[in-house]
């Protein structure tokens, strides 16, 4: 038996980069993903290559996660194909360099809004179905700016601190719930937001064992790649 069967896994973000690797990897443990993103072309490469590897059906959602009907929608239709949802990776994020003096209103609420409002969203809706189930395995993707304060990227490190906040939160408030939220730092990855770093392949069983964490494991901590 593989550690997620029968589970449902929703990741945003999932077109692309360790949303790609990660929605792979759970569907190879047995989960029925739910690739929620922005691109649809990309969303059904990611789905044309779960079918390829493992044989998964996927469920493609385009969500705007800053936008709180699309969430709704997209949970509902969620719910309406699977019934309920036991995994969710808040993977999708914005990363635009700019100091505090650089930074207009509006870029800040644009990072903002993808980085924390958006996770918030999309936990919020999720909540329910969890809690119905008693059963809830919550991924949190964080920087290592959220710590360091890196001068020069304002928005996203503040918005991934406030990320890593409302984590704690979160596990405090659902752990009576069954609930197990925690952060993961996968360091630097080769993405579509960084020309350089490792494969996010390589950081996949990690997530694995966060998405599979026992009744009683561990809640509100950051784990980090190696």
């Amino acid at each position: 038996m593989s550690l997620l069967d029968h589970k449902v896994a929703v990741v945003s973000g999932a077109g692309s980069g360790l949303g790609r690797a990660a929605s792979l990897a759970f569907a190879r443990e047995g989960a029925r993903v739910v690739l929620l993103g922005r691109r649809l072309n990309k969303l059904e490469e990611t789905a044309t290559l779960i079918q390829q590897q493992t044989g998964q059906d996927t469920l493609i959602l385009p969500t705007d996660i800053t936008n709180e009907q699309q969430i709704h929608a997209a949970i509902q239709q969620t719910i309406d194909r699977y019934g309920s949802i036991h995994i969710l990776m808040n993977n999708a994020g914005m990363l635009e360099p700019g100091t505090v003096l650089e930074l207009t209103a509006h870029e800040w609420q644009q990072q903002v809004a993808t980085n924390l409002t958006g996770p918030f969203l999309l936990t919020k809706a999720i909540l329910p179905s969890m809690r119905q189930s008693k059963y809830g395995r919550i991924i949190n993707i964080t920087a290592g700016v959220s710590r360091s304060g890196s001068g020069g990227y304002a928005a996203y490190s503040a918005a991934k601190a406030g990320l890593e906040s409302l984590t704690r939160t979160l596990a405090d408030e659902e752990q009576e719930h069954g609930i197990l939220v925690n952060l993961y730092n996968p360091g630097m990855l080769r993405t579509e937001m960084h020309a350089t770093g490792k494969d996010p392949a390589v950081v996949t069983p990690d997530l694995i064992r966060l998405a599979s964490l026992p009744l009683g494991g561990p809640t509100g901590t950051i784990v980090s790649y190696g």
